[in-house]
């Protein structure tokens, strides 16, 4: 009893000590007095890591008579973002689902700290189809929603009684303390950081673009300040301008609440996540640092652990030196210091050890291209009455590595198809050098598998000049089609496997020029990094779209933007250059 008693008195304090730090937190940066708040934010970190807003305890998951995972034991607490990571398949949906409580677990329990808020980024789009944008992100706040509808209710009736003048001004007292006078212009605020303009906040979301739509459920998820949020792929389908304004609202979100994030946009966990959560062979475990830190530091256990003429001091040694190096990286925002303090603290025994498996992507050229690589002059197409390409021209030089990017992505799709012959332009024309040879990865993939009932190793067979089983399944082995898997029929597939299957096919051709179009689309954040390792690796030109930031940023070395009106814009650098670039054109 007293220790229940003990643990509610500490639960209260740290919930009206959370309230007293914001509300000086701000007085203080007023004043510019950030030496008192710094002194705030450390003692306020030193009491959000000790108090768990969610813990679990012994929690399982059983489907089948198979276990998801079990025997998870994890809490998490206030100031920090956590992105769950994990295969394709491993559980990180289901892992949200279980902790917003739409999903129960076979055993053990979540307990949520009292009175808080949670909200959940809804999937489906048509649920709202009814209301408009503005009540769709307002309803987020579920009760400041009711109580603005039961207000208008209340006083559009022709006989207010007494009765009825005492409930309004009890709503009106809850609809003060919600914030409801500035419900809307918050709804709109975040609808416009999200890139969706003023003019069409009272439009109803039956007639809104499935992609607008995208950007409504994730406002909704971020309004009212709620005390937890739980984001499951929120960067899907969002411009560059969108994800750079959801960072920025995550890391100012982290000083008084709690982030859960499921991405497989390394970039965007990176920037946010103080820690990760990795769902890995039935196991789910918490580790201190982003993404970069998980993979690199998985990487060099893996190695260690190999390293067996390797004393264990000298083991010690080389984590102790790479825990440094992380910690001592610049910090380029208070999230980052954040994340250096913890690693401070971090020691050898909880690094992590992931045993997850890699598939091997690389690409080699059979021969090097020569100095003609491929010419575009003047190409113009127009598709549907829509002009996609409105003289279009550029040249590929020895050693270009070039990105396609922009909103037109139908354009880009246009180009890729246009190089490869699949379409004739209206106008222009496209050369190829002749010590050129290509190999394509389309955004659509179905007509390689549509129709074809062959085993996997009879349909990679087809693009391999060796046709031997032995070399095959090997080389399906690499790309983690082992044992019996290999004589899958190909429409049996999973969209990430066909990914998979269309790499294999590609490394086999021996081309001195990849064009790849979405390659990252279906695919899991280890399959993800082996693409990435193989496009730096790859010594011949590359012409690549995809929406992973950070692999733009390691492979490209020139950017073309595709233009909504049909025009490029063409610029020498890397991806960060060119978003640098955009950002001072905007500004001036």
């Amino acid at each position: 009893i007293w220790i229940n008693f003990l643990i509610s008195y500490w639960h209260s304090w740290c919930l009206s000590a959370k309230s007293y730090y914001s509300r000086f937190s701000v007085f203080c940066k007023s004043c510019h007095n950030f030496f008192t708040l710094s002194f705030l934010q450390n003692l306020w970190y030193t009491v959000a890591e000790v108090i768990p807003m969610i813990t679990i305890s012994d929690l399982a998951l059983q489907y089948s008579g198979t276990f998801l995972f079990q025997h998870v034991d994890l809490q998490f607490t206030a100031g920090n973002c956590y992105g769950v990571i994990g295969a394709n398949g491993a559980g990180k949906s289901t892992f949200l689902k279980l902790l917003s409580g739409e999903l129960d677990s076979t055993k053990g329990t979540i307990s949520i700290k009292p009175g808080l808020r949670m909200s959940v980024l809804k999937q489906d789009q048509f649920r709202y189809d009814a209301y408009t944008i503005l009540d769709t992100v307002i309803m987020g706040n579920q009760r400041l929603y009711d109580i603005m509808k039961q207000k208008d209710a209340l006083y559009a009736k022709p006989d207010f009684s007494d009765e009825d003048g005492l409930l309004a001004s009890e709503l009106e007292t809850e609809f003060a303390e919600l914030n409801g006078w500035e419900a809307e212009s918050d709804a709109s605020r975040i609808l416009q950081g999200l890139g969706v303009p003023v003019e069409l906040h009272n439009d109803r979301m039956a007639d809104t673009d499935g992609r607008i739509k995208v950007k409504v459920l994730l406002a909704q998820a971020l309004f009212g300040q709620p005390d937890i949020i739980l984001l499951d792929e929120p960067t899907n389908n969002l411009d560059i301008e969108s994800i750079n304004w959801l960072e920025n609202f995550i890391l100012d979100y982290e000083d008084n609440g709690l982030v859960i994030v499921v991405s497989h946009d390394r970039h965007f966990l990176n920037t946010v996540c103080t820690h990760i959560v990795d769902i890995d062979y039935g196991k789910i475990r918490m580790y201190v640092g982003n993404y970069d830190f998980w993979y690199e530091s998985s990487q060099l256990m893996q190695n260690l652990i190999r390293s067996k003429n390797k004393r264990n001091e000298e083991k010690i040694a080389e984590l102790q030196a790479f825990i440094s190096r992380f910690s001592a990286n610049k910090a380029k925002s208070k999230q980052a210091t954040a994340r250096r303090r913890l690693l401070d603290k971090l020691s050898v025994e909880e690094m992590p050890a992931s045993s997850r498996r890699y598939p091997f992507v690389g690409f080699t050229q059979e021969r090097e291209v020569g100095k003609d690589i491929l010419f575009v002059t003047d190409v113009s197409k127009t598709v549907d009455g829509v002009k996609l390409l409105d003289k279009v021209s550029f040249i590929v030089n020895r050693g270009d590595k070039i990105a396609f990017v922009g909103e037109n992505e139908v354009a880009q799709t246009t180009m890729f198809k246009i190089l490869m012959g699949e379409l004739e332009p209206d106008e222009g024309t496209v050369k190829w050098g002749v010590s050129t040879s290509q190999s394509y990865f389309p955004k659509d993939n179905s007509e390689y598998f549509d129709g074809h009932d062959e085993t996997l190793v009879d349909w990679l067979r087809q693009f391999s000049e060796k046709k031997d089983d032995v070399y095959l399944r090997g080389f399906l082995g690499r790309m983690l089609f082992s044992g019996e898997d290999v004589f899958k029929s190909v429409k049996v597939l999973s969209g990430g496997e066909k990914v998979r299957c269309m790499l294999s096919r590609m490394m086999l051709s021996g081309a001195n020029v990849i064009l790849l179009d979405q390659p990252t689309n279906h695919l899991d954040m280890e399959s993800i990094q082996a693409v990435n390792k193989g496009l730096i690796a790859f010594p011949g030109n590359i012409l690549l779209a995809s929406h992973d930031h950070e692999m733009l940023q390691s492979v490209a070395n020139r950017i073309i933007e595709f233009r909504p009106d049909g025009t490029i814009c063409d610029r020498l650098g890397t991806y960060d250059e060119y978003l640098e670039y955009q950002a001072a054109l905007k500004n001036s």
